[in-house]
């Protein structure tokens, strides 16, 4: 089993300060994994909410939790959201001789209600597949060919790993959407909106361009857009504009988050598929967005920067009033742009780092540092940047 020491941290930290914590991400991502290395064998209470024994046992739910003592952990607790009241009056007894572990795919509903019903009691920690620091760096290649879902990096062969993500598409729109309450579509129309996603995975979201397509009305297809990224399988990166004199993009750019499921919406089983498709630079930008995202704790505050005269910076986050740019390359021995100057000058960056796929950091200028993705980690950690 491959350990996740920075997820189990958080969560003994988040478990120390609330008494309710809940654990969210797709299917199949690790959270039942990650419990149950942090509860051990021998939880005060386990009830799996897919167990009808275990559905049974909480057919009298107060009755069943309030005498426990200890870590009590609900897996696929969004099957009985209705417990949620319950479990805000148990989080609110004296000395809170309980503490609750919850774990749920991310349904939008789910976390409002979370939000409304345990606000101020909760805490929440999104579970995604595995990422480099877990791995090690020297498994960079097959994390990004496969992607971070356990199974899908794990399996025997590639084309083992690729079957598993085609198996994960399908029933992820066939029977999880539905589950969640939000399988709004017929998971066909779906199915084809994800792909189209995937061949514009990296670029500006053109709702119109996707209608088209689609055959659909615009409207229906950033619903499609905002199920998918409500889902945790879509990634809007937002902009970041201000009034620095120039015309900014304001449109967001759109990934498929997980790069095994964009290899395999796009048919490419194997690294030598990847590395002669035309998408190999955008899978590559995305792979590494995502590492950045939680890196950084970014999922709320990070941005692309463009501007309509050409000017562009794939990743910008701001922290405590000094911003840091990011651009990705799938270039061992990267140089600089004029874009990247320009990047510097308009968005004042204390610095900009390079991320390439080879093994060697090295400066560009003062500012630029080109840095590969299984070192850039240490080098945030150096300037207090790493979540």
């Amino acid at each position: 089993m491959i350990s996740r020491p920075q997820l189990l941290t958080r969560l003994r930290e988040a478990l120390n300060a609330f008494p309710v914590v809940a654990l969210i991400g797709p299917r199949q991502s690790g959270k039942t994994t990650l419990a149950r290395a942090y509860a051990g064998e021998n939880p005060a209470g386990y009830f799996d909410l897919e167990d009808p024994t275990d559905v049974s046992r909480l057919q009298n739910p107060k009755l069943a939790l309030e005498g426990l003592r200890g870590l009590v952990v609900i897996d696929e607790i969004q099957r009985q959201p209705a417990l949620f009241p319950l479990l805000r009056v148990l989080a609110d007894r004296r000395e809170t001789p309980a503490r609750f572990l919850v774990l749920g795919s991310a349904a939008p509903d789910l976390l409002r209600e979370t939000s409304e019903t345990l606000a101020g009691r909760m805490a929440t920690i999104e579970v995604s597949g595995f990422e480099l620091r877990e791995v090690g760096s020297a498994a960079l290649e097959p994390l990004w060919l496969r992607g971070g879902f356990p199974r899908a990096f794990l399996a025997d062969s590639d084309q083992a790993s690729l079957q598993w993500r085609l198996q994960f598409v399908q029933t992820f729109l066939e029977r999880d959407l539905a589950q969640l309450g939000i399988g709004t579509a017929a998971p066909e129309a779906l199915r084809r909106f994800w792909t189209m996603l995937a061949h514009f995975h990296g670029q500006i979201w053109n709702g119109a361009e996707f209608a088209r397509a689609l055959g659909t009305a615009e409207s229906t297809a950033r619903r499609h857009l905002d199920l998918l990224a409500g889902a945790r399988v879509a990634r809007v990166l937002p902009p970041w504009f201000e009034n620095v004199g120039k015309r900014i993009v304001k449109s967001p750019k759109v990934y498929v988050r997980d790069s095994g499921l964009v290899h395999a919406l796009l048919q490419l089983p194997a690294r030598e598929d990847l590395l002669g498709h035309p998408k190999v630079g955008a899978s590559w930008e995305g792979f590494v967005i995502e590492h950045l995202v939680r890196w950084l704790d970014a999922e709320r505050d990070g941005f692309y920067w463009a501007t309509h005269a050409g000017a562009e910076l794939d990743f910008l986050v701001v922290r405590r009033g000094r911003r840091w740019g990011f651009e990705i390359k799938f270039n061992e021995a990267p140089g600089t742009t004029r874009s990247m100057h320009t990047a510097i000058a308009d968005l004042n960056l204390e610095r900009l780092w390079v991320i390439h796929p080879g093994t060697i950091s090295f400066p560009l200028t003062e500012k630029i540092q080109a840095t590969p993705l299984g070192q850039l980690a240490a080098e945030l950690a150096q300037v207090g940047l790493m979540a």
